[in-house]
């Protein structure tokens, strides 16, 4: 039998028993098969219910026994026949699970062990979803693997030339796969594309392209999802107006625009989409199973070992992942969300932000209905307020971080906007990420060190933060070159611009290093060389046989791997942080993210009273540590910091460490200004100047808050220096360097000179009548100088406060440009000079010129406004606790002076001295105030 005969029998054979099948299916009220394929299944079919089967057709059963003579045509039934049942069982199974899922909506319901054993009984449904998803990557994936294996490693390219070439290509093509691969790979491009370290950077760029970019499913059935989540027949009963089409679509539900019959509100109703949640779970399962598979393949690719730790670490960022993706889909959580975040910052007095208002009465289990928000996209807006709401969006952020706990984690420019009365509101509240207070703090210690250049609390810093295993020594951090790359990226994010300008910056700093002559691809090189030398000799350093390393970058990545890893929750904060970046680059091409976090910092430090706190602003003010009470001396209360201090020092040797540094002017100054940034940017839409009229009375807070302030007690403090210094050095200049403090000298010293050139006359008069009448009073010069003598500390106190001086007098000097300042500046200066020397003695052509204080005047001019001036003077009864504060850190200032000299040869007069103004600074000093929540940490 030639080919085409038994081509055409075979043919002849199942058209005819096709025939035969279609009539005894229609019998029996089943569909009939209308191809050869569906032939088989139409035979499974038929015989589930074979008993039921009249007098089979004979012609039937022929046909089939001359097809199973031939074993080709009897494999070919059977592979026709399994191929059937298992596409039969697949679709039975999405059938039976559409809708089921292991584990309810929620923050905390995400269980890969729940959803193990789901699975594991439903393997048809999991080997569908695999097949359909390697069905839609089989190109992408061949195309990688032939770049990496064939092109690259078979035709040994160490580079991999092919394969990078390729990769815009590859990530416009994963682009597309994500959005036909649906809602969970939208998200988990969405959430790769700000993971450089884990992707390349033609894949992040693209990935950051998609926005929840999911075709809206019908009407028809959102309408029923609302129905039957509302309780009603018809969506008239609650909706005067409904949209037929949704005006957003997103990857777990779609928006309608509405009209409440109630009261008439324009409303946003947000239905989920159906079966979202079982979507989610199978998709998070299989990416689990799958992991372990694309860890090994990328590392393979990047030339590294896999570990076990390497499979670990990614299942676990998949966990992180799938715990945010289903707690999205539970919408009395975000509606939770939402009401805490506006209650939130109404408390903290952000004026200038808000999100949707909720209407509670309507929320369901997949229905979140809020009043409708008036405004456009912030990355779209070309209202003159966009660049101050970037700064508001920043700082809200921050506040959520650092402050309320509870981060915003999908903060694309689509839940940006501003709204018509210029406020900036944040939509979608399903993806949230809580911020522990420890994590919280040490947030902002690792800031304050980095802005500080105190980079050998870095290594420290990792560990808190979870950068680090806590089993990791600071010294191999520390070796490790971590507070380098640390201080170059902050130094280039500070100067804005973004990855654009900072590549730049980089590239002419290389050109600079290297030479302007060489080619990119030359300097490239010469930095590699210049790396790997580097990496050698650290690796040296560590007692590593370098000459017995194959490969150095790959040594140093496994090393590294040892000293750092990514905790979960930077994946949201680095999200957030980046899509705040883009909005704010889209505006100012040199906008720099670390500038806009400042006034947020400033802001929490003064205000903030907990230890970690306080301790973060002392550094960022250049004061270092607080110096630990020793026992010895009884602290009343905590407020009393500025005084504890100097208790501390009053004993001197007691106390263990180093005393603090000094205020640095620079720090102050700018801090204020941020602060005051802050205030003004965030508490209100800042028109007419109200946002000002809040800065000022936030400050006035802060200055005379009966309660005290963190800035207050440091201020305290230094103020007590300052006046500690000031009297010394006018004192000193009165009786120790003026003209007539200077003859008195001269003639206290006279009768020992005459007796030291006279031994007669030093021996005629007796022991004790010359130590009373001529050695001592000789020594009085000497031991006043001592006594007055400005060391370094007192120096840099007034160097300071002249730095403070001459910062602060531009700034109210142009606040008040019409101010006279001369003659008020030349008065102001004269009478402060010359109140302790005419108190002293006539000698005030001696008295040395202390720091110019600033003209008095444009501060003034600045109360002139009502308002301001209203809120300022809300807080003048603060200025008598306040007086008593400084009094009291001056007396304690006296103490420990008295403590340090050993000028006083009496015991018992420097106890006096000592414990004297101790008792008085403590009689006066306010009261305890209230302790905040923040104290405890």
């Amino acid at each position: 039998m030639t080919p085409s005969e038994a081509t055409s029998m075979l043919t002849a054979a199942f058209t005819s028993s096709t025939n035969t099948l279609q009539i005894q299916a229609e019998q029996l009220g089943i569909n009939a098969p209308t191809s050869i394929t569906s032939l088989i299944d139409g035979v499974l079919k038929l015989n589930t219910v074979s008993s039921e089967l009249p007098a089979f057709d004979s012609q039937l059963l022929s046909d089939f026994t001359k097809l199973a003579m031939n074993p080709y045509h009897s494999a070919a039934i059977i592979v026709f026949a399994l191929g059937n049942f298992v596409v039969f069982q697949i679709s039975k199974a999405e059938s039976e699970n559409e809708k089921s899922a292991p584990y309810q909506p929620g923050t905390n319901t995400y269980d890969p062990k729940v959803a193990s054993n789901f699975y594991k009984s439903r393997p048809f449904f999991v080997f569908g979803r695999v097949l359909k998803l390697a069905s839609l990557t089989a190109i992408f994936n061949t195309g990688i693997v032939w770049d990496w294996l064939v092109l690259g490693k078979l035709l040994k390219d160490e580079n991999y030339t092919a394969l990078r070439k390729a990769e815009p290509r590859r990530a416009k093509e994963a682009l597309k796969l994500c959005e036909q691969l649906g809602p969970t790979f939208i998200k988990l491009g969405q959430a790769l594309s700000i993971r450089t370290d884990l992707i390349p950077e033609a894949y992040a760029l693209e990935l950051r392209q998609l926005q929840d970019a999911v075709p809206p499913f019908s009407s028809d059935k959102a309408y029923d999802v609302l129905s039957k989540e509302l309780g009603v027949k018809n969506l008239s009963e609650i909706f005067s107006t409904l949209s037929e089409e949704p005006v957003a679509s997103a990857s777990i539900g779609q928006v309608y625009k509405g009209t409440l019959r109630s009261n008439g509100k324009e409303v946003a109703v947000k239905i989920q989409r159906p079966g979202i949640l079982s979507e989610i779970a199978i998709d998070l399962h299989v990416l689990r199973l799958l992991t372990p598979i694309q860890t090994k393949l990328q590392n393979a690719i990047n030339r590294i070992e896999t570990t076990q730790e390497d499979i670990d670490t990614a299942i676990t960022l998949v966990d992180e992942w799938g715990r945010g993706f289903v707690a999205e889909t539970d919408y009395r959580l975000e509606a939770r969300n939402t009401v805490a975040f506006e209650e939130a910052m109404r408390k903290r007095e952000l004026e200038a932000v808000c999100a949707p208002t909720v209407v509670t009465e309507y929320t369901r289990d997949n229905v979140l209905i809020t009043e409708w928000v008036q405004g456009t996209r912030l990355d779209r807006d070309a209202s003159a307020d966009v660049p101050r709401l970037c700064g508001v969006a920043i700082n809200a952020y921050l506040t959520m971080l650092l402050d309320t706990g509870v981060l915003h984690c999908d903060p694309h420019p689509g839940n940006l906007l501003r709204t018509t009365d210029g406020k900036l509101c944040i939509l979608d509240w399903g993806m949230t990420l809580e911020v522990p207070p420890n994590l919280q703090y040490g947030l902002l210690e690792f800031i304050a060190h980095i802005n500080t250049e105190n980079y050998d609390q870095i290594p420290q810093d990792f560990i808190n933060l979870g950068f680090s295993p806590p089993d990791v020594s600071l010294e191999r951090l520390q070796s490790s070159g971590i507070t380098d790359g640390i201080s170059f990226a902050f130094r280039q994010l500070s100067q804005g611009g973004g990855p654009k300008k900072i590549q730049e910056r980089v590239r002419d700093e290389f050109k600079e290093r290297y030479g302007d002559s060489l080619s990119d691809e030359e300097i490239q090189k010469a930095a590699r060389a210049e790396m790997i030398e580097a990496m050698e000799t650290q690796l040296a350093s560590e007692g590593v046989d370098v000459k017995g390393v194959t490969n150095v970058m790959e040594e140093m990545s496994k090393r590294n791997r040892e000293l750092f890893k990514l905790p979960p929750y930077v994946l949201y904060v680095a999200r957030a942080f980046s899509t705040l970046e883009g909005i704010g680059l889209s505006i100012d091409d040199n906008y720099a993210i670390v500038q806009e976090c400042y006034p947020y910092l400033a802001r929490r430090l003064f205000t903030d009273r907990s230890p970690r706190a306080k301790s973060a602003l002392k550094q960022m003010l250049g004061l270092g540590e607080s110096i630990e009470v020793p026992d010895e001396i009884e602290i009343t209360h905590e407020s009393k910091s500025a005084s504890t201090m100097f208790q501390s020092q009053t004993t001197g040797a007691l106390s263990s460490k180093k005393e603090k540094g000094m205020l640095s002017p620079k720090k102050l100054i700018e801090m204020s200004e941020g602060f005051a940034s802050y205030t003004a940017a965030t508490s209100d839409v800042d028109r007419d100047g109200a946002g000002q009229t809040a800065a000022a009375a936030e400050f006035a807070k802060l200055f005379f808050d009966p309660d005290g302030s963190t800035l207050q007690d440091i201020l305290v403090d230094e103020t007590a220096r300052l006046g500690d210094a000031v009297a010394r050095s006018t004192l000193k200049g009165a009786l120790v360097e003026s003209l007539p403090a200077r003859a008195a000298a001269a003639a206290l010293r006279a009768p020992k000179n005459l007796l030291d050139q006279s031994e007669t006359l030093s021996k005629f008069l007796p022991d004790q009548l010359k130590r009373t009448l001529v050695e001592n009073p000789a020594k009085i010069p000497g031991l006043v100088d001592k006594l007055l003598s400005l060391n370094s500390e007192d120096e840099k106190i007034l160097s300071n406060a002249e730095e403070l001086r001459g910062a602060l007098s531009p700034l109210l000097s142009n606040a008040a440009a019409n101010a006279n300042t001369k003659d008020n500046n030349e008065n102001v200066e004269k009478n402060m000079r010359s109140s302790l020397a005419d108190f002293v003695a006539d000698g005030a052509a001696g008295v040395p010129s202390i720091p110019d204080t600033p003209n008095l005047l444009p501060l003034l001019n600045m109360l002139s406004d009502a308002d301001t001036r209203k809120a300022v003077t809300e807080q003048l009864p603060g200025v008598a606790n306040l007086g008593r504060r400084v009094g009291a850190g001056l007396l304690k200032r006296a103490s420990y002076r008295a403590e340090k000299q050993n000028v006083l040869v009496s015991d018992e007069l420097k106890r006096i001295l000592i414990d004297g103004p101790i008792a008085l600074a403590n009689a006066i000093e306010p009261d305890e105030p209230p302790s905040s929540a923040g104290d405890s940490e």
